[in-house]
């Protein structure tokens, strides 16, 4: 089964997905929007992919405050959440994804990435620690731990 994985920001979605066995999850794209609030393109966008690489689940990050409570972000991103599943008609999961892009910079600085490039690639990066974080609660047979 293939998943897809996405890091919903403000003005950026990254996107990631898993090999066909669902074990590792590679980078994709960031699909990048103007306007927070027009997700029309980057709804279309996620189809496309959908479509072309065959997948049949999706894994939101879910940005869950650090002492577990919920703020603006996570409201979006359950609004984002129904959104992908009325236009999909696929399942959405939403996944605590706290310190992923912070963890996604720390390996592009550690990798020697300049400042400047960064940003290029950070939400792909979280992106897919989003979805392997996923990968690895099922294979271990925690799946639905995690989850909201």
């Amino acid at each position: 089964m293939r998943i897809m994985g996405l890091d919903f920001g403000s003005k950026t979605v990254g996107v990631a997905v898993c090999d066909p066995l669902g074990i590792t999850a590679q980078t994709v794209e960031t699909i990048t929007r103007k306007d927070e609030n027009k997700l029309r393109q980057t709804l279309a966008r996620i189809e496309a992919l959908i479509g072309q690489y065959e997948i049949e689940r999706i894994v939101l990050g879910y940005p869950k405050n650090m002492n577990n409570t919920l703020g603006e972000r996570a409201v979006k991103t359950e609004a984002f959440k129904e959104a992908l599943e009325r236009r999909t008609g696929l399942p959405v999961v939403l996944w605590d994804e706290r310190l992923t892009t912070v963890a996604a910079e720390r390996v592009l600085i550690e990798s020697g990435v300049r400042r400047e490039h960064r940003k290029e690639s950070v939400d792909q990066i979280a992106a897919a620690m989003i979805l392997q974080g996923y990968l690895d609660s099922l294979l271990s047979g925690l799946g639905d731990r995690n989850e909201r």
